[in-house]
C-alpha cells in the first residue's frame, strides 16, 4: 500500500508543474474574465455588478453584423488555405525535378515575422505606388490605381488573401508530413491491380490524410478566427467597420474605449462561439472520417 502511494504521490509530483501552469496561465484569466464580463469595468475608480447588461447591449447593438463577419472571413480563409494547402503537398511529394527547391520557396510567408510580411502587403496593396495596383493598369484592367485598402469590398478580400498566403506554408507542410507517412506498399498494390493515380488518391490518399486534415482545419480554423494582427496592421477594422471581426471589436471595446466589463463579455462571447463550433465541428468531422475509412 505504502509503494502505490508513494507511486501515486511521484505521479501528482510530475503533473503538479503542468497544473500549475494550466491554473495560472488558462484557468485563471478564463475565470477572472467571466467575472469582469458582469460588471462594468473602466477607468473609473468604482466597479459596480450590472449582470447581464453588457450582453444585452452586445446584441441590441450591431454586433450580429460583426459575428457574421467573422464567420464569413473565416470560412474562406481557412477552405482557401486547405484547398492550396493539399494541392500544393500532393504536387511538393510528387517525383518531380527540383522537388527540394520547391519544398524551400514554401517556407518565406512562414519564416518571415508576421508583421514585415503584412507591411509588406499593405505597401502592395496602395492604390499610388503598390505593384498589383501597377500591374493591373500596366495591362488594361484598370485605367486609375485601385486603393484595396480603401474600400469594403476589396479591403475584406485583401485582408483573407494576406492570411491564406501567411497560414498556406503551415498547411501544406503539415499535410506533406501526413502523405509520405502514408506506406508506400499500398501504392504497389494499388498501381500492381492497375489503378489510376486519380483512384489511387481518391481511395489511399485521401481517405489516409484526413484525419491530418481534421487537425490541422481545426487548428487553422481557431488561429483565423481569432487572428488580429493582419487585420489590425491593414485596415484596423476600417473602412467603415466592413473588416472588423469579433477579436478586433472585442479589441476596440476594452483597449481601445476602455470598457474592460464589455471587452470582457465579448471575449467570453468568443470563447462560447468557438467551443461551440469546435464540438460540432469534430462530431461531424469524425462520422465523415469513419466513413471515409469503410
Amino acid at each position: 500500500m505504502d509503494a502505490k502511494r508513494s507511486a501515486v504521490v511521484f505521479a501528482w509530483l510530475l503533473l503538479l508543474p503542468a497544473l500549475l501552469y494550466i491554473t495560472v496561465i488558462v484557468a485563471y484569466p478564463l475565470v477572472d474574465t467571466f467575472i469582469l464580463s458582469f460588471t462594468d469595468a473602466s477607468l473609473k475608480k468604482t466597479t459596480n455588478w450590472v449582470g447581464f447588461f453588457n450582453y444585452e447591449k452586445i446584441f441590441n447593438e450591431t454586433f450580429a453584423g460583426v459575428i457574421t463577419r467573422t464567420f464569413i472571413w473565416t470560412f474562406f480563409s481557412v477552405s482557401i488555405k486547405m484547398i492550396i494547402g493539399t494541392c500544393g503537398a500532393v504536387l511538393l511529394n510528387s517525383a518531380v525535378p527540383g522537388r527540394a527547391l520547391f519544398r524551400i520557396l514554401t517556407m518565406p510567408p512562414w519564416i518571415v515575422p508576421m508583421a514585415i510580411g503584412i507591411f509588406m502587403w499593405g505597401w502592395m496593396y496602395n492604390g499610388q505606388f503598390g505593384m498589383i495596383s501597377g500591374v493591373l493598369q500596366n495591362v488594361g484592367l484598370v485605367n486609375g490605381p485601385v486603393a484595396f485598402l480603401a474600400y469594403g469590398s476589396t479591403a475584406f478580400w485583401a485582408t483573407i488573401i494576406t492570411d491564406v498566403w501567411i497560414g498556406v506554408p503551415m498547411v501544406t507542410l503539415y499535410l506533406l508530413a501526413a502523405i509520405q507517412a502514408i506506406p508506400q506498399d499500398l501504392y504497389e498494390a494499388a498501381w500492381t491491380d492497375g489503378a489510376s493515380r486519380t483512384y489511387r488518391f481518391r481511395r489511399i490518399t485521401l481517405p489516409l490524410m484526413l484525419p491530418a486534415m481534421i487537425t490541422m482545419s481545426m487548428i487553422s480554423l481557431i488561429s483565423t478566427f481569432n487572428s488580429f494582427d493582419i487585420i489590425w496592421i491593414l485596415t484596423q477594422g476600417g473602412p467603415t467597420g466592413q473588416t472588423t471581426t469579433m477579436i478586433i471589436d472585442t479589441y476596440k471595446t476594452a483597449i481601445g474605449s476602455y470598457k474592460y466589463g464589455e471587452g470582457a463579455a465579448r471575449a467570453v462571447l468568443i470563447c462560447i462561439f468557438l467551443s461551440i463550433f469546435t464540438y460540432f465541428y469534430f462530431r461531424i468531422t469524425s462520422r465523415i472520417s469513419q466513413e471515409a475509412s469503410r
